[in-house]
């Protein structure tokens, strides 16, 4: 729980760069310097940022996607690696907590996942997105529902959801009633048109006020030679435009500071986490409003592994006496 009734926190609209991880991780690197040069506990990026989202996918087809996609694998982060050491350092050398979207490699898989590395640089969660959205199956693995818990920091209880699960009501429910004060989210931007940013405005404010908590939202940006890069058909650069709502929301569903829509940018706001209890006070959905003896949920939050074994686990120790006992009786 924080023991401020103040919170700073930091939104980051910004472009990743096509042809470098390491040169993303630094924009990374370089956006929480400057966050905390303003005074922000907290800083936000948008989906997957690091290396890119997968625009690709969404104007692609499939049978074609096999270069671009292998080009992912090349330049996907592993958890813990080089670039995650980094940020950790980062959020630790300025006492921030840092949200970060990953394309995470897992040996032969790639996954969309979400980092929240506490002020002390701790990696406090690492949660992959459950259920991959229409293209994006065919880029990433199912997450489990290990990841969907919250992260005790310092600056108080934050909860973390990656663009359209935030349309799955049971997984947004699990955070809520685990009492998240501050929600990230996080949408890939530049992406399907203005439509999709006022979902996005629509889907954040909704889960504020019923969640009661403040949202911190980013999206990404891409320039028009990133665009022209993705593909050069100008009817399919149309899906690649728009799309961006990078905004901090409070928990009575008001915009605490103007939302970015265009272009590269940091929001910065003060969250007054008295805001919280004021609203929770009116509704609280997994307190005093909830009927658990009607509606409840159950999950299964054990991660999801290819293989177990239901024997007990045999020490080296353990099989050196039985080779010895059994040696002992043949003599």
């Amino acid at each position: 729980m924080t023991t401020s009734t103040i919170v700073r926190a930091a939104a980051v609209q910004i472009a990743p760069v096509f042809e470098s991880a390491t040169a993303t991780g630094d924009k990374v690197c370089q956006a929480i310097s400057d966050a905390a040069a303003k005074g922000a506990q907290i800083v936000v990026f948008p989906e997957t940022f690091v290396p890119y989202y997968p625009y690709f996918s969404f104007v692609l087809p499939p049978v074609t996607q096999g270069r671009e996609h292998l080009k992912l694998y090349d330049y996907a982060p592993t958890v813990p690696g080089p670039i995650t050491d980094a940020v950790a350092a980062q959020a630790k050398a300025h006492g921030i907590v840092v949200v970060l979207g990953v394309n995470e490699r897992d040996r032969g898989s790639l996954y969309n996942t979400q980092l929240i590395f506490d002020e002390t640089g701790r990696l406090a969660l690492k949660r992959r997105k459950i259920t991959p959205t229409y293209h994006e199956r065919m880029i990433w693995g199912q997450g489990d529902a290990s990841g969907l818990k919250i992260a005790e920091t310092g600056i108080g209880r934050i909860g973390a959801l990656a663009c359209w699960e935030h349309y799955n009501p049971l997984a947004r429910y699990a955070l809520m009633a685990q009492h998240e004060q501050i929600h990230c989210s996080q949408f890939p931007g530049s992406l399907v048109g203005p439509i999709f940013a006022e979902q996005i405005e629509v889907t954040i404010r909704h889960h504020a006020l019923e969640s009661a908590c403040f949202v911190i939202n980013a999206t990404g940006w891409l320039s028009d030679e990133q665009i022209d890069s993705v593909t050069a058909d100008p009817g399919l650069q149309k899906a690649l435009r728009g799309g961006c709502c990078t905004a901090i929301i409070s928990p009575e569903g008001q915009h605490v500071v103007e939302p970015l829509r265009e272009g590269e940018g940091m929001l910065i706001a003060d969250l007054d986490m008295n805001l919280i209890t004021k609203r929770k006070r009116m509704m609280d959905s997994v307190g005093h409003y909830a009927r658990p003896e009607l509606l409840s949920l159950r999950i299964d939050d054990r991660p999801a592994v290819p293989m177990f074994s239901d024997l007990p686990a045999v020490s080296s120790q353990s099989i050196q006496e039985s080779d010895r006992d059994d040696a002992i009786s043949t003599n």
